[in-house]
């Protein structure tokens, strides 16, 4: 939890003010695969619970006939992509493309005309082709769920921010192996990147 004063700062700042939230909307659904479901290999804290409400978001979603995109951590066979993120987390190394720790969780699998991008950094963005192709869609506002907020959660929405995208992450529908870093990360997000909303102020909010 955030002290009033901390709140406080930000706001005598200028920060955490207000975005619209323009249509097209899209929706990006960041590495609920099974390794991070599972808590004995990256997952734990409130990804499961994470996971469960993001169902109802992405069914929203596909009614609406949103724009789906789903990221994936993906390396070489061989390990010759190898970088620093699998340097400073050397587990990562296992996420393969067949490999069962990589695969999208059932309960959000893909469907088809949905996009998956495989990445090995945290950003969805970085050297894929998921800004082009939210682009070619139209989309303005881009929701926002998935895991861990403190990491790949945070860098897709930083990314998408410098992309000229609106973020906005649903704060029931992203989670982290750590509560901790979790609710600070949502805080610094609200303060500096996105708007973040719960699943059912976003339905709200959008009049879902």
């Amino acid at each position: 939890m955030h002290e009033a004063s901390d709140t406080a700062v930000y706001g005598r700042q200028g920060f955490g003010a207000s975005m619209q939230l323009r249509p097209p909307f899209g929706l990006l659904v960041v590495d609920f695969v099974e390794g991070f479901a599972d808590p004995a290999v990256f997952g734990g804290g409130n990804i499961a619970q994470a996971i469960a409400r993001t169902a109802q978001l992405l069914e929203l979603a596909r009614v609406q006939q949103w724009p789906v995109a789903h990221s994936r951590i993906v390396y070489a066979d061989d390990d010759g992509d190898a970088n620093i993120f699998s340097e400073k987390v050397p587990g990562m190394l296992g996420l393969k493309e067949h490999s069962q720790a990589s695969a999208i969780v059932p309960l959000l699998a893909p469907r088809a005309g949905e996009l998956v991008v495989r990445k090995n950094v945290p950003s969805a963005f970085f050297g894929t082709s998921l800004a082009p192709w939210l682009t070619r869609r139209g989309v303005r506002t881009l929701v926002v769920a998935g895991c861990v907020t403190s990491g790949c959660v945070r860098a897709s929405v930083v990314d998408a921010m410098c992309w000229g995208l609106a973020p906005l992450v649903v704060s029931d529908c992203v989670g982290d192996r750590a509560l901790g870093p979790h609710e600070a990360s949502l805080f610094d997000m609200a303060q500096k990147y996105a708007e973040v909303l719960p699943l059912d102020a976003l339905r709200i909010k959008l009049d879902l």
